[in-house]
């Protein structure tokens, strides 16, 4: 019992020598690494603070985690309270210890952030209170599930000292192309305002299957998303009482650019901006973004049986991801102890990604090229897929 207690209070000495992160803290240069053409983060010591919710309340603290976040086994929710990585309030807790309503919870963990593409972000035009870059496809725009330092934000942030950032659009990850920062809360305000009032045009460039009709197209079809499957279907008809249309009213306006027979060069206009609007608009009218496997095909493994992205599921239901190579990605994966440290408590370490992202990953062609509203126009150049000659 005695060298138990001894072994715990090691363990916790340890933890207080580490220093820890919490949202506050920025991204810095060092904290990314490229390798074999990928852009990663070195794993960091980092805080998750939530608060006791009304669900919550009267749980166990190992019951409440082994219940809410079901990632990890019970097993080290119970070592993870013992040994001071989950506090209570700031103080370390026994196992039985009953959670109250907004009580402050705090989970250290060993965070190892997905690897990106390892282009860089470039800066378009940098105003007093406007920033324009090129986001690289497979980088999110902000922080968000897994994602902290290997951001848009994190990383103009990390190399050229940029924040406050205000993005004023979105680009899903895999989408490359213009994005637009207000640097402060008034210039971000005036972009909200024009973007509800209907004033902002937005257009993009896609590389689809097939020979593209030569006049303009203009598809009206409601758009579903299933969050359970991360991808949206397009639906038309006609609603009434007994079996009204599923999804969200959307417009997208289509013009071919050029084609060579195998492909065509498409510029899409979103006249409404739901999620996944022109890949389900492009694949409704049968010329889908060519490397666009999640709506390529209708075969698509459920991601929420496979538990992995939707993008994901649809690359393994094509056949892209063999043996060799995710052994290949393992082997890459693989550090030292000279790179980052190895924490003892962590599920991920030794590798440098964490278990189970996504391997096979490239970006779509799908590219942002132009906003633009009541006098202002930003533009972003055209990307080498575009070209087809």
């Amino acid at each position: 019992m005695k060298r138990k207690r001894e072994a715990e209070e090691g363990e916790r000495k340890k933890n207080m020598e580490i220093v820890w992160e919490t949202p506050a803290n920025p991204p810095q240069k060092q904290d990314y690494i490229f390798h074999n053409g990928k852009h990663y983060v070195r794993p960091y010591y980092f805080e998750f603070i939530s608060h006791v919710n009304k669900r919550w309340e009267g749980k166990t603290i190992v019951d409440l985690f082994a219940q809410e976040f079901r990632g990890r086994p019970y097993e080290y929710y119970v070592s993870a309270v013992k040994s001071g990585r989950i506090q209570v309030d700031g103080e370390i807790v026994p196992v039985s210890y009953i959670v109250k309503r907004t009580q402050k919870i705090s989970h250290f963990l060993h965070r190892h952030e997905p690897p990106v593409m390892a282009s860089s972000v470039t800066i378009l035009e940098k105003e007093p209170d406007v920033l324009t870059v090129c986001k690289p496809a497979s980088v999110p725009v902000h922080p968000c599930g897994q994602y902290r330092k290997n951001t848009v934000v994190g990383i103009l942030h990390a190399e050229h000292d940029l924040a406050p950032l205000l993005p004023i659009h979105r680009l899903d990850r895999l989408v490359s192309g213009l994005l637009i920062f207000a640097r402060n809360p008034a210039k971000a305000d005036f972009f909200r305002q024009q973007i509800e009032a209907g004033m902002v045009k937005k257009q993009y460039v896609a590389k689809v299957i097939g020979v593209f009709p030569d006049s303009e197209r203009v598809v009206d079809a409601n758009v579903d998303y299933n969050a359970k499957e991360g991808r949206s279907t397009a639906e038309v008809g006609i609603s009434n009482d007994d079996t009204p249309l599923k999804g969200k009213a959307a417009c997208t306006k289509f013009t071919r650019i050029s084609t060579n027979g195998m492909y065509s060069i498409v510029l899409c206009e979103p006249v409404t901006g739901r999620t996944h609007q022109i890949r389900v608009h492009l694949q409704y009218i049968g010329h889908p973004i060519a490397n666009d496997m999640l709506y390529v095909s209708e075969n698509v493994i459920d991601r929420s049986i496979e538990g992995m992205s939707a993008d994901r599921a649809a690359a393994i239901s094509q056949g892209y991801q063999t043996v060799s190579f995710r052994k290949n990605l393992e082997d890459e994966n693989q550090y030292s102890s000279e790179d980052f440290s190895i924490d003892p408590m962590c599920s991920h370490c030794p590798n440098l990604a964490p278990n189970g992202y996504d391997e096979h990953e490239e970006g779509l062609w799908l590219h942002c090229v132009r906003y633009s509203g009541s006098g202002w126009i930003y533009k972003c150049p055209y990307p080498d897929w575009a070209s087809l000659s």
